[in-house]
């Protein structure tokens, strides 16, 4: 009886492992690329100044270098506070639910590490760069935003996809079982004419 007590928490605490490498494998890598592109920003362009590899395509894509004191894209200027608050919340509900996640719901733990690799790579910018988050990837007249914002956005993009997903899955299921349901009453009252 102990020995098995003792195998099933070495295999949780394997699987505990294994779900955080996931989560924070990801987590780093959009960090890693969010805080190299904005402090090549930071160390190549005047805050203001903008560049693109050709004057073509300016009106369409280009760097510019902008310091945001508010939310994803520019929106809600001058409350970074709250927003360094929200971004502490945001990972530790994330650590925590993450391993609770049933594998099976990839796409879900996929959204759940680009959410919080793009919380912290703003949360540091917050943190270093006396409350402004470094801006830089300008698309046409889209507000300026940067790796992090993007993570942010697909992560909520890909959750709310992973859960419509499956709760069609589940309605599908729902729909086929009910389906069968009335299969069967139509042969019994076929049967029973």
């Amino acid at each position: 009886m102990g020995q098995e007590l003792q195998e099933d928490g070495d295999l949780r605490l394997k699987r505990t492992i294994q779900d955080y490498a996931f989560l924070f494998g990801i987590t780093a890598l959009i960090v890693l690329l969010d805080q190299w592109s904005k402090f090549l920003v930071r160390t190549q362009l005047m805050v203001g100044e903008t560049w693109a590899p050709w004057d073509w395509m300016l009106p369409y894509m280009r760097v510019i270098h902008a310091k945001n004191s508010g939310a994803a894209f520019g929106m809600f200027q001058g409350l970074g506070g709250i927003f360094t608050i929200l971004a502490i919340v945001v990972t530790v509900v994330i650590i925590y639910y993450f391993p609770k996640v049933p594998r099976e719901d990839w796409l879900l733990r996929l959204a759940m590490a680009l959410q919080l690799g793009g919380a912290l790579g703003n949360l540091i910018d917050r943190i270093g760069q006396e409350g402004f988050v470094t801006d830089f990837i300008s698309v046409g007249g889209f507000p300026v935003f940067n790796v992090a914002d993007a993570s942010i956005s697909v992560g909520v993009a890909l959750m709310v996809f992973a859960m419509w997903y499956k709760e069609s899955g589940n309605k599908s299921a729902g729909s086929a079982s009910n389906l069968d349901k009335g299969d069967t009453q139509v042969q019994e009252e076929v049967q029973s004419d």
